[in-house]
């Protein structure tokens, strides 16, 4: 069980690496935890600090995730469930940082990271491939990040069901979504609050400016 037990505690490690911290500092010397929605991620970087720090936030987050599975699978040769375990150690290190007092971002980039190893591994690569066309489709449609990443989610226990039949890996799927959903709650709830209506809660800054006009009249 060492190699097991390694695999997730090293997940998580790899997770709770604080990119969007360390990038903020170096480019603006400011805290991103108190900037904009004060989330420690890609997207908070990018809308505060700008695009080539949430790059550079955006590759190793997707690293964290990918490394944790390649590590667990690779190197230390776990069986199925420990690989996955160590994926989503990994989301929830990027959620609550040990390095940052348990606060963090809302996992996604780690998540993307996670998925796009685990799945082709296990001969799911087309899983992943769906997963990704179930984001971008309503993101063309809305240009609602927030959104798309949620209908995503909501739609990832049916996709990993499909392919697998494993109640195991659903299981283990729906707490992740259930994760994320507590870290995308209060930020939905001050769109929700902030939006007149809900075709402004759903489109944002999509809408044209004709409908707002109408809207506001």
């Amino acid at each position: 069980m060492v190699n097991e037990i390694v695999a997730v505690i090293l997940g998580y490690l790899l997770g709770s690496i604080p990119s969007a911290y360390i990038a903020t500092r170096i480019a603006a010397s400011k805290d991103i935890r108190q900037m904009g929605g004060g989330n420690v991620g890609g997207l908070n970087t990018y809308l505060e600090v700008g695009a080539k720090p949430a790059l550079a936030v955006g590759i190793v987050d997707l690293s964290k995730g990918a490394a944790a599975v390649a590590i667990a699978y690779w190197l230390l040769d776990v069986p199925q469930l420990f690989v996955m375990l160590a994926g989503l150690a990994a989301v929830i290190g990027h959620m609550w940082m040990v390095f940052l007092k348990f606060s963090g971002g809302k996992g996604m980039g780690t998540t993307f990271g996670a998925l796009a190893v685990l799945m082709p591994i296990y001969g799911y690569w087309y899983g992943f491939l769906i997963f990704l066309a179930v984001i971008i489709i309503p993101f063309v449609i809305t240009r609602n990040v927030a959104l798309s990443m949620a209908i995503g989610i909501l739609f990832l226990p049916l996709i990993i069901w499909l392919l697998t039949q494993s109640k195991l890996a659903v299981t283990l799927v729906i707490i992740l979504g259930v994760l994320i959903g507590v870290k995308f709650l209060p930020t939905a709830r001050a769109v929700w609050t902030k939006s007149e209506t809900k075709k402004e809660f759903i489109f944002g800054d999509r809408q044209r400016p004709e409908d707002k006009r109408e809207e506001t009249k």
